[in-house]
């Protein structure tokens, strides 16, 4: 009988240490050991100061992930362009300068990348009958580090990741196709906010 404990007891330990590894190794599945990695956020604001929703990124292992929510509806749409922009050129003011954010300054992205390349660059927001908005996305085109201080800013019209079908293009690039190249044609900038440090 002593024996059938000890036996019974050993292989609870073992099942117990094998639950833990597959939760912590083999699942491939996040834990929450897995969820202590950076965050930021960025609060949406109109051009006259009202705020119209938020976004957030989080590190994880499969890269950042993203979420927005617009709570009201915004001018132009049903679809938004929406990107990180790069918030980097003093000159131009900093932050979310109301009405036009173009202190924001233009996509994040590395030098010589063309839109729909940039790191900054998302999937347009859809709206829903209420004109509200909410996107969830995974992206490893930066991290969480890479977008503190920058700005996240929604489009009034559909970015078409400038899309120019080639029998358009006459081998020399004009300043309308340069403009598609550098913002996919995503019009005004209605909303905008600087990601912190969350």
């Amino acid at each position: 009988m002593g024996r059938i404990v000890v036996f019974c007891a050993a292989l609870a330990t073992v099942l117990i240490a094998a639950g833990f590894y597959l939760r912590s190794e083999g699942s491939g599945h996040p834990t929450s050991a897995d969820d202590d990695g950076a965050e930021a956020k960025a609060v949406l604001r109109d051009p006259t100061g009202h705020r119209v929703g938020s976004v957030k990124f989080s590190d994880d292992d499969d890269g950042v992930h993203v979420k927005v929510a617009v709570d009201e509806p915004l001018e132009g749409g049903p679809f938004h362009g929406f990107h990180v922009h790069a918030n980097d050129d003093p000159s131009n003011g900093t932050g979310c300068v109301a009405p036009a954010f173009t202190s924001a300054d233009g996509h994040l992205k590395d030098t010589g990348q063309n839109h729909p390349a940039h790191n900054g660059d998302m999937p347009v927001l859809l709206e829903n009958a209420d004109g509200s908005a909410e996107a969830r996305l995974v992206t490893d085109r930066f991290s969480v580090a890479d977008v503190i201080g920058r700005a996240v800013i929604v489009h009034a019209s559909p970015d078409n990741y400038a899309n120019i079908p080639a029998r358009y293009l006459t081998g020399t690039l004009t300043a309308v196709d340069q403009t598609t190249f550098n913002t996919g044609d995503a019009g005004g900038r209605i909303a905008c906010g600087v990601i912190e440090d969350d």
